[in-house]
């Protein structure tokens, strides 16, 4: 079935926080929309049940209610394929990034990619893109902190997206235009080394028509190869770098994507005082340095989605920059068994950035049990580098640990999965901001 033509979409994972955004656009596309998650979350499922969306906890696939499309999360490959067997059984299925594919490849689609940046620099995007009046549709992997939400429905021309590079989802789009943000290794339990991941880039990066735009850094070594045989016009995003642009969000990272959000922008034609408001009205996004309040004690809570180790550096600069008089504190959930292992050493150098580490448990997420890694091996590597770190057991006994932290202190929870809980619970509602 022609995913256009379906009336009754049924999302298997709809809590996730990009499928969510697109069950908001079949919703804005006039469909009947209901979905299967195997948890709450509120953040994305709150959202969907006021419009009108019904949402079962019920992963028995015997309960799978009808529909004639059923688009699924990839998580759900691996954590609950029982359930996508039967759907496979009664109708087409559609994973979350060929879906989006169907719907936002008939726009003049802006997809964002990059190793790092892709949530800010999308919601960036698309906040200049509403000041310039070219109101685009858009879907990011995150909240928005301008209006909480992950979608925008937008009747312009644009479509904004983030294009994940892992499993080459991003092959699912032919923009018209490209942001690059960076490249460097990551994903390795799925791709070999740093040349599979270019070659991945570089296929996406052809796609882009003559008269469209790619936007990077040229100059970058390991972006040179990605642009090789492109036919697509090269904008080159550092020469739009100002340092006396206002940000809200702090760090060298957070302006550099400001700068290739401009050099697209400008290069569509908004003008430089909407860009500008744009790009200073910005207040970053759910998970992304983001300030969840204080502790009792007056410790300062801040959440932060960094699972790489380029990722964590730069926000613990970003938070130097910011705080230069505040120790800092991270508690740092590391994401993936293979990713941990695999840059083993990079995580540990990174993790130095900060005065005290509280390393949880790794989270495992689609992966098996992997005993050849564990959070007390970083542990001890960075206390090996003569870093200030402690392997913990559980959540609580973090919680804890920092009730009591002084308020000279910055804490910062990291990590890609679940790890925010522990701020949200020491960052009380009469402390908040």
């Amino acid at each position: 079935m022609n995913l256009h033509e379906a009336n009754n979409i049924h999302f298997i994972g709809i809590g996730g926080v990009g499928i969510s955004a697109l069950a908001r656009l079949m919703l804005f596309e006039g469909k009947k929309v209901s979905g299967t998650n195997d948890n709450e979350s509120k953040e994305t499922l709150d959202g969907l049940r006021e419009q009108g969306v019904e949402i079962s906890l019920d992963t028995d696939p015997e309960n799978l209610p009808k529909a004639d499309v059923y688009i699924y999360s990839d998580a759900w490959l691996t954590l609950n394929q029982k359930i996508l067997e039967e759907a496979k059984k009664i109708g087409p299925t559609f994973s979350y990034f060929e879906a989006l594919g169907e719907f936002a490849n008939d726009y003049e689609l802006i997809a964002v990619s990059g190793t790092h940046g892709k949530t800010t620099t999308a919601a960036m995007l698309i906040d200049v893109f509403e000041e310039a009046g070219l109101d685009p549709m858009g879907i990011v992997g995150s909240l928005r902190g301008k209006t909480k939400s992950n979608f925008r429905a937008g009747k312009g021309k644009y479509f904004i997206v983030e294009a994940d590079e892992y499993l080459r989802h991003f092959l699912n789009f032919h923009p018209k235009h490209l942001i690059i943000t960076n490249i460097e290794e990551d994903h390795l339990d799925y791709y070999k080394d740093l040349a599979d991941i270019q070659n991945a880039f570089n296929e996406l990066a052809k796609r882009v028509p003559e008269d469209g735009f790619i936007i990077c850094d040229p100059n970058n070594g390991n972006v040179k190869k990605v642009l090789e045989g492109i036919s697509g016009k090269i904008i080159d995003y550092t020469k739009f770098l100002d340092t006396h642009l206002n940000l809200k969000v702090p760090g060298e990272h957070n302006r550099k994507n400001a700068s290739a959000v401009f050099g697209l922008a400008r290069s569509l034609g908004a003008n430089l005082e909407e860009i500008k408001n744009g790009l200073e009205n910005f207040s970053g996004t759910w998970r992304r340095f983001e300030y969840k309040g204080k502790t009792k004690s007056g410790a300062l809570v801040y959440d932060d989605y960094a699972h790489h180790p380029s990722e964590i550096r730069a926000t613990l600069q970003a938070t130097r920059e910011k705080f230069p008089d505040k120790k800092i504190i991270l508690v740092f959930q590391p994401h993936l068994y293979s990713r941990t292992k695999l840059l083993f050493d990079n995580f540990a150098e990174a993790l130095l950035e900060a005065d005290r580490v509280l390393l949880a448990p790794i989270y495992a997420a689609r992966e098996a049990f992997d005993p050849s890694i564990s959070h007390e091996m970083l542990a001890r590597e960075i206390r090996k580098k003569n870093g200030n770190a402690e392997a913990k057991e559980n959540f609580e006994g973090i919680r804890q640990e920092l009730e009591n932290t002084p308020p000279n202190t910055v804490i910062i929870t990291m990590g890609a999965g679940n790890i925010y809980e522990i701020g949200e619970s020491l960052a009380t509602e009469e402390n908040k901001e």
